[in-house]
């Protein structure tokens, strides 16, 4: 962190307390306040002004004129995206952030974020090194009416069982699920468009129900998705599981070399007349070589006992038909298994091929590469925290081609306007 921005932060503080939910800190709501201000969003907060803030900041010597104040907050920020200044810009709020890989696929599409929530302590120190703020802490003691208006709300959420109890499954019928917090966010805000992305296994999750709850509780809301709101609404799971397909993308699909697969799920407004195309995937050829480092560190390599072990494993499980374990690449193949947020542990998922030597794991860089990250992104200090971020994370491009696509329709609708 600057030291600029530490000043803020001391001559802010007592203002910003007022308006600091439980379960965050206090610089989450400044660096909000900061970044509001220099680029002209929402503040979090009701009730709160922005010539409140600002006077507090001309007192102390901290702000002379908007385009000073604007440059100067945006040299703190580390990790800067080039956008093309032509393609148009819309607003957008981070939910479930992790380290940002949403973020990072919305910018570059052109949008701007206005609010971002973490639970995590690391990935909130991680996603403050490279955004220059820190997001919001426990999504649930946040009142949506604080959160900035926004155009789309972006989020990866846990995917948690419903009580089969609820007979509208209504937004009240989520209780006790941190889809709850997001469902009270869009009721209130009622942002243009919605991107929700979990493990496929969401179409499966409790048999479906799971999905089911998702999908009819955000249409009686007043929101539209690919799926006929016919097929949500009826009794046969099996065809909107079908349906919902359509809607997980594969990363190896979008020139990243990982068998990862995740659902996507766009919807809109009621009130805008929007059937959202999901991207045709370019299908640019992999291979696990592109995320390689040159001269990996010996440390990466798996000791003798370990290997033996995965060896083991993987003939054990062979034999009782439970999966194969551990998937070995080398270069010249074509994509690697899904990196786990469990990678630290022994790099089961994925090991790297070495000629006349035991596999090695992925470095953490790699594993960055490997979600499409940037090489400029700063890492975690910790290797542990490190993987556990980037296996939780979600393939950029991925994103970047949804956002896109989202962007394109959300820019005709404001040249209409």
């Amino acid at each position: 962190m600057s030291n600029i921005i530490k000043l803020y932060e001391d001559n802010l503080k007592e203002l910003a307390e007022q308006y600091t939910p439980s379960g965050s800190e206090v610089k989450a709501v400044i660096h909000q306040w900061l970044h509001a201000i220099a680029f002209e969003n929402e503040l979090f907060g009701f009730g709160v002004k922005k010539e409140e803030i600002i006077n507090e900041l001309i007192e102390a010597n901290l702000y002379t004129d908007p385009n000073s104040f604007k440059e100067l907050i945006t040299d703190t920020i580390y990790l800067k995206q080039e956008v093309d200044p032509n393609i148009g810009g819309f607003t957008f709020i981070d939910l479930f952030a992790g380290v940002g890989g949403m973020r990072q696929g919305f910018e570059k599409a052109g949008g701007r974020c206005v609010f971002s929530s973490e639970f995590e302590k690391n990935a909130q120190n991680t996603y403050e090194e490279n955004y220059g703020e820190y997001p919001f802490g426990d999504i649930t003691a946040i009142d949506p009416k604080d959160i900035p208006q926004h155009d789309v709300l972006v989020g990866g959420f846990p995917c948690q069982p419903f009580s089969h109890a609820g007979k509208k499954l209504g937004v009240e019928d989520t209780r006790g699920t941190l889809f709850h917090n997001i469902a009270k966010i869009i009721q209130l805000k009622r942002p243009i468009a919605v991107l929700l992305e979990n493990v496929k296994g969401l179409i499966s999750h409790d048999k479906g129900y799971t999905l089911k709850v998702v999908l009819t509780t955000l249409i009686n809301e007043g929101y539209h998705c690919n799926i006929p709101d016919e097929i949500i609404r009826g009794d046969n799971i099996k065809r909107l599981q079908d349906h919902a397909k359509i809607m997980v993308m594969k990363s190896r699909e979008f020139g990243v070399p990982q068998n990862r697969q995740r659902i996507y799920i766009v919807l809109w407004r009621n009130d805008l007349p929007i059937y959202f195309d999901y991207p045709v995937p370019p299908n640019t050829p992999t291979n696990v070589g592109q995320i390689l480092e040159e001269r990996p560190e010996l440390k990466y390599t798996i000791s003798d006992r370990l290997w033996a072990g995965h060896r083991n494993r993987k003939l054990k499980n062979k034999i009782e038909g439970k999966g194969f374990g551990y998937g070995i690449v080398n270069e010249e193949t074509v994509y690697t298994n899904t990196i786990s947020a469990r990678y630290y542990k022994d790099g089961s998922e994925i090991l790297i091929e070495q000629e006349n030597a035991n596999p090695r794991k992925l470095t953490p860089r790699e594993a960055g590469r490997l979600q499409g990250f940037p090489d400029s992104f700063i890492l975690n200090r910790s290797n542990v925290q490190a993987y556990k971020q980037f296996g939780n994370s979600v393939t950029i491009p991925v994103v970047y081609a949804v956002a896109n696509s989202m962007r394109e329709q959300i820019m005709d609708l404001f040249l209409k306007q």
